[in-house]
């Protein structure tokens, strides 16, 4: 006679009711404190949500997680797409995890504008830091947020140090202004460039450079080592040609390889030192600081949006100004100010 209570089908309905079971603030807060990877990324899942009410939830978890201490260092990895950002994760997370660390990676794949779905295939590059039980892996759509940076990204990193992750790693899409943002929620900035790929002329461009703590040359290794070294040079260069920063740090220029595992222990070094020096001139805190208010004003205009696009009367006029636009009888600009003068007056 056939058991059917272990049939394949039956096990995947099951957690399916689980998944569409509702869980208290108080569980989901004390898993995440407890350092139960299923909770946390449950609870993560409420704060991508777009639903009122999973939104007022996920803010209450969120602020019993803001009153737990941590001491997680964040960091930022950015690069062009093919630099290898998810296989130099990958290293840097196991060798990590080696010295009894745990981290949590944030990664941040593309959302396609046309079909607005994403491929998620971050723990599937990560094959081995995936099954490690000290690193947790979340990839999460960009959805319309700047530059390709998930929206909940900095409530995400909260919840990540609330669960004891000493590490957390945030990369980047790598396709223009989602290193701006990311670099305004992490305390070190690494930038990964390839050498022979016409890289060096990009690197020495300003705005890259003057917010990289560090820049990795990757992919060092075989034939390729002799051109990492010029490039190595050559980013030495350009880094002299700007102010030095604010809190007296000095960039450094490495070499690694994510597949030969070389130069990854040099690179934490760097980390380390980094840290220990802005704690010790205040630097540090007061970033954080700083990133803090930054985030309370991006939050505001983003609720400011949020509740103007919700009204009704928005909504009609909208679409009557974006008439009078697609037949040519009033600038896109006249038009915005005329919707914000008739919405202002309703306020």
């Amino acid at each position: 006679m056939t058991n059917k209570k272990n049939t394949p089908v039956n096990t995947i309905t099951k957690i399916k009711a689980l998944r569409k079971q509702e869980i208290s603030v108080e569980t989901l807060t004390k898993g995440i404190f407890e350092g139960n990877q299923t909770l946390l990324a449950r609870a993560i899942t409420l704060l991508e949500s777009t639903q009122p009410l999973h939104y007022e939830k996920a803010n209450a978890v969120i602020e019993k997680c803001l009153a737990k201490p941590n001491n997680s260092i964040r960091l930022g990895i950015t690069g062009v797409p093919g630099v290898g950002k998810s296989s130099f994760i990958e290293t840097l997370g196991s060798y990590l995890t080696a010295k009894g660390k745990k981290v949590a990676v944030l990664a941040v794949d593309p959302t396609s504008s046309l079909s607005k779905g994403s491929i998620l295939g971050d723990k599937t590059r990560m094959q081995e830091l995936s099954k490690d039980p000290n690193a947790f892996i979340r990839p999460s759509p960009s959805g319309t947020s700047l530059g390709g940076v998930a929206r909940k990204t900095r409530e995400s990193i909260i919840l990540c140090e609330a669960a004891g992750y000493d590490v957390i790693l945030v990369e980047t899409v790598g396709v223009g202004q989602s290193e701006i943002a990311v670099h305004s929620m992490v305390d070190f900035f690494l930038l990964l460039k390839l050498s022979g790929a016409g890289d060096e002329l990009q690197g020495i461009k300003r705005g890259i450079m003057e917010m990289a703590d560090a820049i990795a040359i990757n992919k060092a290794d075989g034939s390729n080592l002799e051109k990492a070294e010029l490039a190595a040079i050559e980013f030495s260069r350009a880094l002299h040609l700007y102010p030095p920063k604010a809190n007296g740090w000095i960039p450094k220029v490495l070499k690694c390889s994510a597949s030969e595992n070389t130069g990854i222990e040099e690179i934490w070094e760097v980390v380390e030192n980094f840290v220990q020096q802005n704690k010790e001139n205040g630097f540090f805190d007061k970033n954080r600081k700083t990133q803090n208010k930054n985030w309370f004003l991006q939050t505001v205009d983003e609720h400011i949006k949020q509740f103007f696009h919700q009204k009704e009367s928005f909504k009609n006029a909208q679409i009557a100004l974006l008439k009078d636009i697609d037949e040519n009888k009033i600038s896109p600009f006249y038009a915005a100010k005329l919707l914000l003068d008739q919405i202002t007056k309703e306020l």
